[in-house]
């Protein structure tokens, strides 16, 4: 199985957050490139998915509230951005399922967008916005809101409450505010705030993320192929039947693969998708075509 059968495997049958991670990483590499080789183009794509501070421009644009967040300025960006996706989406996933973590990131997106928005009448920078920080906030400080005490170990710091990480990263934000990037500071701020505003809301018993995954659920609906009803034929063992099926009975081809499946699954989901053999990464993307 060569690099892109393995990156195909991955992203099968990884999580939502390793989707995220495809997906910006997919998006950010061709604009990358653009930037690079053909500037003018990259410049009226940039104005076509960025997020603009203009209220006029984002509302004949409303689809920049969540382009924006899948487009980054510089590799450095996206890899520090990337970084703080998996740990945010390992803690969030611990308490809450995938659709959640997904609807999170979206709204957080769109939440912290208007709010750069907003705010911009007063600083008045007429910037545009670019960068997952503000969903990735959402996704982090959500976890840190639900359980602000558990522990994580940070490499060359040790153990560290989930509320100092989050506290920390709220601080910084607001001391930059004054010395550059205000708009984007401000945005991983709204992020921040819907984070928190989301974990409230759902103690409340309200599930801001809900319309979300029903929004997928009907789209993925549209193109999930409806399976026909086979006719059946209805017949009636005898008793001799019955008794050279229960003592010849054995597990089938098809139940032993399927056992094979799930013991993979389970490795993956203690382990990662590196812990596989390369046997068992190719069993499974045999049985995936």
């Amino acid at each position: 199985m060569n690099i892109l059968d393995d990156l195909k495997m991955q992203y099968k049958i990884g999580g939502i957050a390793q989707k995220l991670i495809f997906w910006n990483v997919g998006i950010a590499i061709p604009f990358f490139l653009l930037k690079s080789f053909a500037p003018d183009l990259f410049s009226v794509l940039l104005d076509w998915t960025s997020l603009s501070s203009n209220v006029i421009k984002m509302i004949t644009r409303p689809w920049t509230l969540l382009t924006y967040a899948f487009l980054h300025a510089e590799f450095f960006h996206l890899l520090f951005n990337m970084i703080v996706l998996n740990f945010a989406s390992r803690l969030f996933t611990t308490y809450f399922t995938q659709k959640q973590l997904f609807g999170v990131y979206l709204l957080g997106a769109i939440f912290a967008g208007l709010l750069f928005v907003a705010t911009d009448f007063i600083f008045q920078n007429n910037t545009l916005l670019v960068g997952a920080s503000g969903a990735i906030m959402a996704v982090l400080v959500a976890a840190a809101t639900y359980t602000p005490f558990s522990e994580v170990r940070l490499l060359l710091i040790g153990n560290v409450k989930m509320w100092h990480i989050a506290l920390a990263l709220v601080l910084l934000d607001l001391i930059q505010i004054p010395l550059n990037n205000t708009g984007g500071h401000i945005a991983h701020l709204g992020g921040a705030f819907f984070g928190f505003l989301y974990i409230k809301m759902l103690q409340g018993g309200t599930d801001m993320s809900k319309g979300v995954s029903a929004f997928l659920d009907f789209f993925a609906g549209l193109f999930r192929p409806k399976k026909s009803a086979p006719f059946k034929t209805v017949h009636r063992n005898t008793k001799q039947q019955q008794q050279q099926q229960t003592t010849t009975s054995s597990p089938s081809g098809k139940d032993m693969t399927q056992k094979q499946i799930d013991d993979i699954l389970d490795k993956i989901s203690k382990s990662g998708y590196d812990s596989l053999t390369k046997e068992e990464k190719e069993f499974l993307f045999k049985v995936g075509k």
